[in-house]
């Protein structure tokens, strides 16, 4: 086994290494309202089936736009807790459980291969609304170990891909890496009507963010020019749901098929468009 100071290099992240494996995608899913882990639409029909075209993962990361620290941290933990960070739902959002495992050799694995990042273990956390809204309907069973990384409020956008591109070895040891936010996130601006219409500057910055993936402008993805500063500000008053997109752009490679799973809006506002790279 070779090894690095700080941790076991790529080439031995997972138990049982012998057994040949395929390489990940790298997924990106727009998650909207908690009341999605409850109710029956055409995104939670979408995410039921969204699993059965990929090769069955033997650990998944997910960056969840709901865990924001300072410093880099990967959960570490054996037995996860399933968080509900929200207020003023139904309490059948509270008394969901995602009893996932963790996988303490993956966590210090990363904490190896993220050297440069100075990523850290977290025994505190658990498995947020942004991983378990979405992991529940992928894959049930919730007998995959799950990890998170959180969000660096210290890092730029820059320094988000560059820290992604990073992960990009894990995808050859199986490890499925999610990115879960929403492409255009402003609570202010929802639409509360039953039939809400997708509002003109929520199409308009889907559509440049898609456009953006398709070209992988990196230049386009990391923030606006001048004439597109307010564009930006509207869809994301703070950016930590645009974050997990970078996440999952970044351990894609050029060579990558670019798949837009799912699209559409909820709430007038609220960018559902969903992204397979690979």
């Amino acid at each position: 086994m070779r090894t690095v100071a700080g941790g076991i290099v790529a080439g031995t992240l997972l138990k049982n290494l012998e057994t040949e494996t395929q390489k990940m995608p790298t997924l990106f899913f727009g998650h909207g309202s908690p009341m999605n882990a409850i109710q029956q639409n055409t995104f939670t029909d979408f995410l039921s089936k969204a699993a059965l075209t990929i090769t069955q993962p033997r650990a998944i990361l997910v960056v969840s736009a709901h865990w924001e620290t300072r410093g880099t941290k990967v959960l570490r933990l054996e037995h996860p807790k399933t968080i509900h960070d929200f207020g003023g739902f139904p309490e059948a959002l509270y008394k969901i459980q995602y009893p996932a495992p963790g996988d303490f050799i993956l966590a210090d694995s990363i904490i190896g291969l993220m050297k440069a990042h100075n990523v850290a273990a977290d025994t505190e956390w658990g498995l947020d609304h942004g991983t378990w809204s979405i992991l529940k309907f992928l894959y049930p069973k919730a007998d995959i170990p799950v990890l998170q990384l959180s969000l660096n409020q210290n890092k730029t956008l820059a320094e988000h891909l560059s820290l992604a591109r990073d992960l990009r070895p894990l995808r050859e040891q199986g490890v499925l890496i999610i990115g879960s936010g929403n492409v255009t996130h402003n609570l202010r601006r929802v639409d509360w009507s039953e039939t809400p219409k997708p509002v003109e500057w929520a199409v308009e910055f889907d559509e440049l963010i898609k456009q953006a993936l398709v070209e992988r402008n990196d230049k386009a993805l990391l923030g606006p020019v001048e004439k597109l500063e307010t564009l930006w500000k509207t869809a994301h008053p703070s950016l930590e749901h645009y974050l997990p997109l970078l996440y999952a752009y970044g351990a894609s490679e050029e060579k990558d098929i670019i798949q837009f799973i799912f699209q559409g809006f909820q709430m007038g506002s609220l960018s559902m468009r969903s992204v397979r790279f690979g």
